[in-house]
C-alpha cells in the first residue's frame, strides 16, 4: 500500500469489464458528466497502429493474435498520456490496468503525484451476450479481432485468466464496485453515477 503525502485532489476511476461490455460508450458519457480525461488503451493503441509507429507495429502483432500487449509497453504509454493531461480534474482509465503489475505501477505512479485510484467500477455482463455483440460490431467496425469467434473467445480467456485477478486486488482496498452491465445506455450510466458520486 502506498502512503500519500498530500490529500488527493483528483477523481481517478478505473472502468472495468470484458471486451464489448460498453466501456467506451460509458466512459465518454462519464467524461462529460464529471469533466474527466478519458484514457482508452484501445484508442491509444489504434492511434499508434494507424500511424505505424514502432509501438503501433508491436501492439498490432499482439492484438492480431488476440493477446494482451506486454505490461512494460502499456505502462510507459499510459504514463505519457497522464503527463499530457496533468492539470485535469481526474482520469477514467478504460482498458488499463489489466494485470496486477499494471495496477501496482498505476498506484505507485499516482502516489508520486499525491493521488490515488478512487475506485474500480466494473460492468458485469454474461459472456455469450458479449460474443454476440462483438460479432455484430465486427460487421461494421472493420476490426478483424471482432470478426472471428475463436479470437473473441481467446480474448475472454485472456480476460478471465489475467484480468479478473484485479477484482481481488481492488477488493482488498475496498475499491471494487460491480454493477449490472445489461440495460439501456442511460440505465447503465445512472448505475455508474451512483457509485462515482460517492467515491
Amino acid at each position: 500500500m502506498y502512503q500519500l503525502t498530500a490529500n488527493p485532489k483528483l477523481k481517478n476511476i478505473v472502468l472495468f469489464g470484458p471486451p464489448g461490455v460498453g466501456k467506451g460508450t460509458q466512459a465518454k458519457l462519464l467524461k462529460e458528466k464529471y469533466n474527466l480525461v478519458h484514457i482508452s488503451t484501445g484508442d491509444v493503441f489504434r492511434h499508434h497502429i494507424k500511424n505505424k509507429t514502432k509501438l503501433g507495429k508491436l501492439a498490432q502483432w499482439y492484438m492480431d493474435k488476440g493477446n494482451l500487449v506486454p505490461d512494460e509497453v502499456t505502462i510507459k504509454m499510459l504514463k505519457a498520456e497522464v503527463e499530457k493531461n496533468i492539470g485535469s480534474n481526474g482520469f477514467i482509465f478504460d482498458g488499463f490496468p489489466r494485470t496486477e503489475l499494471q495496477a501496482r505501477a498505476l498506484d505507485k505512479f499516482l502516489a508520486e503525484k499525491g493521488e490515488i485510484v478512487n475506485g474500480m467500477v466494473a460492468l458485469e455482463v454474461p459472456e455469450n451476450i458479449l460474443v454476440e455483440r462483438l460479432l455484430e460490431r465486427g460487421k461494421t467496425s472493420g476490426r478483424p479481432d471482432d470478426q472471428d469467434e475463436a479470437k473473441i473467445r481467446n480474448r475472454f480467456n485472456e480476460y478471465s485468466t489475467k484480468t479478473e485477478i484485479l477484482k481481488d486486488y481492488y477488493q482488498a482496498q475496498n475499491k471494487y464496485f460491480g454493477i449490472n452491465g445489461v440495460g439501456t445506455i442511460h440505465e447503465i450510466t445512472l448505475r455508474l453515477s451512483k457509485i462515482i458520486d460517492n467515491l
